[in-house]
């Protein structure tokens, strides 16, 4: 039985981007069973639509501004911040300005993975 995990290295100028919505694109930058880092590109304006998931997720704001909230609590983050959201947490945010959001999710997410 083959292992499901990514290759040790992953180039960004080798990896696609794929759509995850109205001006959201991502890149998964690795993963195993066990975790998976994904990049987050938005647009301005564009929405990471509310929703829940069983994973644990822990976010970095490499750039941009967005408003964040996290069962029911609303925030401002900017680069340089972090979210936390505990499984099943309901989450979603709006991009201010266009920016990168780095998502570490545990377990890895594979409905994210086209296998």
């Amino acid at each position: 039985m083959k292992k499901t995990r990514s290759h040790s290295f992953i180039q960004e100028k080798e990896t696609a981007w794929e759509p995850a919505g109205e001006g959201v694109t991502r890149q998964i930058m690795g993963y195993d069973g066990q975790i998976m880092l994904v990049k987050v590109k938005f647009t301005k304006g564009a929405i990471g639509t509310p929703h829940t998931h069983y994973h644990t997720q822990t976010t970095y704001v490499a750039s941009g501004v967005f408003e964040f909230t996290v069962n029911g609590e609303k925030q401002i983050v900017k680069a340089g911040d972090g979210i936390y959201m505990e499984p099943d947490a309901e989450h979603g945010c709006i991009c201010l300005e266009a920016g990168i959001l780095i998502d570490c999710f545990s377990p890895m997410r594979a409905d994210f993975l086209k296998l």
